[in-house]
């Protein structure tokens, strides 16, 4: 999949001082995520109803 033209953006959590921070992008039907401090690394590319079902559980831990 191509993210070259994504629009990425910091999640809710993220803290402005470089810690452990990610980055999302919506892509039509998608939902894209990746390091915040790696953004040429790895990225991972789940459903939208994966992405809620993901941040709930992040939510309660």
């Amino acid at each position: 999949m191509d993210l070259s033209r994504a629009v990425w953006r910091n999640a809710s959590r993220s803290t402005p001082n470089g810690g452990n921070c990610v980055e999302v992008a919506g892509v039509p039907g998608t939902v894209a995520i990746r390091d915040s401090k790696d953004p040429a690394g790895p990225k991972l590319v789940i459903t939208p109803g994966d992405f809620r079902c993901l941040a709930e559980t992040l939510k309660n831990l």
